[in-house]
């Protein structure tokens, strides 16, 4: 939830669009109605797509363009290679070590050799990464027919035309790939704004932690009001609020984006959830 509030902030200050996207590419490991459920939760918060919500899931003639475009101009390339062969590599594949023809290979992107990416990240600050050495040649699409998240998202940044991405700092070493990806498919590349994770009292990333409860949607006004104070807001700035549109006028117009620390972001991850906690 502080993703969707971070990026809606910094999308509405900079009078731009806030658009959401499902990203729906791994029907095996989906649990249903989970999708759904979290759009219901960004309704309560006061949180909806100012554009009609894209479905990945619904994206297999697009992504298969784009990985046709990459496979005939050689920038990709069949691999018939398992983890357990790359395995002795650290994962990371620089060229093809497989003893055996699949039936169905993997498709990466051709990473050369020192090839090493930089950008300035409006949060985080700048960022590099040896992409041939730490990550090598990446997956586009698995050898069990399903589209990877950097390939996915990379096409559809494009097609939606989004012009600044601003999410969760878990995805900061992701970026250099999907700029090599925009590279090679010819689209532009957005700005990026990673907003550091949420952890509980202990540092433990809050998705991780066992305080880590879902939010209640039927009682927005205290969950904003402490992820707005993880933001490095003003708190009093939203003290007169009484209703979700109330606070969430109030914080756009107190937000301040060079207020957003670069660290860790502390938050009573229990308190939002426990029944009779004080929401002062």
């Amino acid at each position: 939830m502080l993703a969707a509030l971070g990026s809606w902030l910094l999308a509405r200050a900079a009078g731009g669009e806030w658009l959401v996207r499902i990203e729906d590419l791994d029907p095996p490991r989906e649990l249903a109605g989970t999708a759904t459920a979290h759009l219901q939760a960004l309704a309560a918060f006061g949180l909806s797509s100012d554009q009609p919500v894209l479905w990945q899931s619904g994206r297999d003639q697009a992504y298969r363009a784009a990985l046709e475009q990459l496979l005939a101009d050689g920038s990709a390339f069949h691999c018939h290679c398992s983890r357990a062969d790359l395995a002795s590599r650290g994962g990371i594949h620089r060229r093809c070590v497989s003893g055996a023809i699949r039936k169905d290979p993997s498709v990466r992107l051709r990473v050369p050799d020192g090839t090493i990416v930089a950008f300035e990240d409006a949060i985080q600050g700048p960022f590099s990464q040896d992409v041939a050495r730490e990550v090598g040649d990446f997956v586009l699409r698995r050898a069990d027919g399903w589209w990877a998240y950097q390939f996915a998202v990379v096409v559809d940044d494009g097609a939606q035309g989004i012009s600044d991405v601003a999410r969760g700092a878990d995805l900061l070493d992701s970026t250099p790939r999907q700029m090599l990806l925009q590279a090679a498919l010819g689209l532009p590349t957005p700005a990026y704004a990673h907003l550091s994770l949420l952890v509980d009292r202990d540092g433990r990333k809050l998705a991780k932690s066992l305080a880590a409860l879902p939010v209640d949607p039927a009682q927005p006004l205290p969950v904003l009001a402490a992820l707005w104070g993880a933001l490095g807001q003003e708190r009093h700035a939203l003290a007169a609020a009484r209703s979700t549109p109330e606070l969430l006028h109030a914080a756009l117009k107190s937000f301040d984006p060079a207020a957003i620390p670069r660290g860790p972001l502390s938050f009573p991850a229990a308190s939002h959830n426990t029944d009779g906690a004080s929401h002062a």
